[in-house]
């Protein structure tokens, strides 16, 4: 599942490609996505000059001129790119939305686990998303966070999935922020000292921001909003790396099953 970096990297892709352009009217499959699509919204949509990209979390905002927003969420397989009109529409496309300079707003989506969502105003989304999502990582205060680990016996890497918590952590990267501290996924929030927490939270905004300057991971279809593909899965230091040597220590790579997740790490560097 595309998580904050990916998410990122397609807003980013997307800002320059989409910003001041007009939306046509949308040409739709016959298949539905996550969130039912509401035939209303064609002719909400149709006319409106994109004015802004937000990201939230695994989120995306595409906000309009009149102050409606289009809300985005990538699922599992999802795919929000411009293309020309010539391109080829891959199977799975869902949503075409034609720009008035000739490219095409596509989403894309195998499984189809995905949303795209009209929402009339800002704190339709906000109040949506209020009780969804925690801070983002760069926003989180190092003493909230020591104290939502003091406060739990979760193990990190229940910690770090939880969306309430802290916003846009996924599998990925929940992996890699545990390694880059030495701390191992399975140990419990109120165990951490107060310096292994500030150096979790401080990798796991390094590790964020070191993906997103390499474009996300790609690993089965994740693409930006160019198209291009991410770089980040080629400097892996635990996740999907299982029996594989650590690149610190040489120990074999392990895997255990955490809140529902394949989880991996090295029992060397992570004990």
């Amino acid at each position: 599942m595309p998580e904050l970096p990916e998410v990122e990297t397609v807003v980013r892709d997307l800002r320059p490609l989409l910003v001041g352009r007009t939306l046509g009217e949308v040409r739709r499959s016959s298949s539905g996505l996550r969130r039912t699509w509401s035939p209303e919204w064609d002719d909400l949509l149709a006319g409106q000059t994109v004015a802004a990209i937000h990201r939230r979390g695994k989120w995306i905002l595409v906000e309009l001129g009149g102050g409606a927003f289009m809300m985005v969420h990538l699922g599992m397989t999802g795919q929000f790119t411009v293309m020309t009109a010539e391109t080829p529409i891959p199977s799975h496309t869902h949503l075409v939305f034609p720009l008035d300079n000739g490219t095409e707003l596509r989403f894309r989506d195998i499984r189809r686990f995905g949303s795209v969502t009209y929402l009339p105003d800002r704190p339709t989304w906000e109040t949506f998303l209020a009780d969804k999502l925690g801070p983002e990582p760069w926003d989180m205060e190092p003493k909230v966070w020591r104290a939502i680990l003091k406060d739990t016996s979760r193990n990190l890497k229940a910690i770090l999935l939880d969306q309430t918590l802290i916003a846009g952590v996924g599998n990925i990267y929940a992996d890699e922020s545990c390694h880059a501290a030495r701390l191992n996924p399975r140990r419990a929030g109120k165990s951490l000292t107060t310096a292994e927490a500030n150096r979790l939270l401080e990798k796991v905004r390094a590790v964020l921001t070191k993906a997103i300057e390499s474009r996300g991971s790609s690993i089965r279809n994740y693409v930006g909003g160019s198209g291009l593909e991410g770089g980040f899965q080629d400097e892996f230091q635990a996740y999907g790396r299982t029996g594989e040597p650590c690149h610190t220590c040489g120990q074999p790579i392990e895997c255990v099953r955490l809140a529902g997740r394949s989880t991996h790490f090295c029992s060397n560097c992570q004990r």
